[in-house]
């Protein structure tokens, strides 16, 4: 009797046990159910946002597109070069190339690069957007030792067409990371492309090759969005669909371009609006722009500034009779400050000067040695090349 009920006993407890077994094995896979469940809501949400933010920025591209695209033109350039022909014999050639620009007037003035419409060149059109093709002069374009590479256009017959500035914005505003639009006539083909990215870095100083030449320029806004051959000249914009930079070139290395600030642009087109002609404020001094390795280099006692460096063969630092002749600076100079300003990385000497107007006067301070200088020179209108 005894034996039975311990069978019974043991009968009840396997029962339980069994039972206890279930009841694990169901709240087990009860929870890990719930986990896989959840991560999968999980999993769906976060491709659903992710699909959001990638259908807002298309959205947001295609609306920058949509405002900007009736301002930008394709430049179509005729001019002539001097070449060496087959027997050797210099002569003078045709010669044809395409580039971008943006219109900036009700009746007509775009704004473009210099070496969109450099010299030589003897016929111009622009294409809107549309397609339509329209006859333009060259206004007028800086020297190619200028580093703000600037070139302006008038059309000169709008058949009746009507024509819709860009919007103008402030560079000065602009941060690294803020998202941003190339617009340009890629590849010489005259239909405007759209490629966006974001603003990577300030103050870029670069030399570029532009076909004829190597041109220094200065101050550039650094971006990934691309720029292909045939975008120069273009609108770099930003998600307000303004106007914040030119396009003007692109490295060899992947995902870098460049951008002139609109700021360092805005007093020539003022200048060019109001008197029908390009006047570039001048100095008359070849520079550079120092940063802590270049004054370790050089022992000067400052980081910031732009230093005037020893002549070298064809190549003046000081121009004879130039505003900075005038007023009294030598090779070996440190200019710290003109009209007030600091000269560091946001406040370029190209940025600065290009704020001022021709025939006005502004104080420059110099360090000189270890002495401190304060001269005056009153800005000339750049010469032609």
């Amino acid at each position: 009797m005894a034996k039975k009920n311990n069978q019974q006993n043991a009968q009840q407890h396997g029962s339980l046990a069994r039972s206890i077994l279930v009841i694990m094995i169901a709240v087990a896979a009860g929870f890990f159910g719930g986990v896989y469940g959840g991560k999968q809501s999980i999993d769906n949400a976060s491709v659903t946002v992710q699909r959001e933010i990638v259908e807002g920025e298309g959205d947001l591209i295609n609306t920058i597109a949509t405002d900007v695209n009736p301002s930008v033109v394709s430049v179509n350039v005729t001019g002539t070069s001097v070449g060496t022909d087959f027997f050797g014999f210099s002569r003078e050639f045709e010669s044809q190339s395409a580039g971008t620009g943006f219109i900036i007037s009700e009746d007509g003035l775009v704004l473009t690069n210099r070496h969109v419409i450099p010299r030589g060149t003897t016929e111009v059109t622009v294409t809107l957007s549309d397609g339509t093709e329209l006859p333009a002069e060259v206004v007028g374009r800086t020297n190619e030792s200028d580093p703000l590479d600037i070139g302006f256009l008038k059309i000169t017959d709008t058949q009746g067409v009507e024509l819709k500035p860009a919007t103008i914005g402030n560079s000065d505003d602009v941060e690294v990371g803020d998202r941003v639009v190339a617009i340009g006539n890629a590849l010489g083909q005259f239909q405007n492309t759209v490629t966006s990215g974001i603003i990577s870095g300030f103050g870029r100083d670069i030399e570029a090759f532009d076909g004829g030449g190597v041109e220094t320029l200065q101050n550039l806004f650094q971006t990934d969005a691309a720029i292909n051959s045939g975008n120069s000249g273009g609108p770099l914009v930003n998600a307000a669909s303004e106007v914040i930079g030119v396009n003007v070139a692109t490295a060899t290395a992947e995902n870098i371009s460049f951008a002139i600030p609109i700021n360092d642009v805005k007093q020539l087109i003022d200048v060019v609006l109001e008197r029908g002609k390009l006047e570039r404020p001048y100095l008359g001094v070849r520079y550079v722009p120092l940063d802590e390795d270049i004054s370790r280099e050089l022992d000067l006692s400052v980081t910031e500034g732009a230093y005037i460096p020893e002549s070298s063969e064809g190549r003046p630092s000081i121009i004879s009779g130039s505003p900075a002749d005038r007023a009294g600076l030598q090779e070996g100079d440190v200019i710290i400050e003109i009209a007030g300003q600091k000269l560091d990385e946001d406040n370029t000497l190209v940025s600065i000067l290009g704020r001022k107007q021709v025939d006005e006067t502004v104080e420059i301070k110099v360090l000189r040695g270890e002495e401190e200088l304060t001269l005056s020179a009153t800005l000339q209108p750049a010469p032609e090349q």
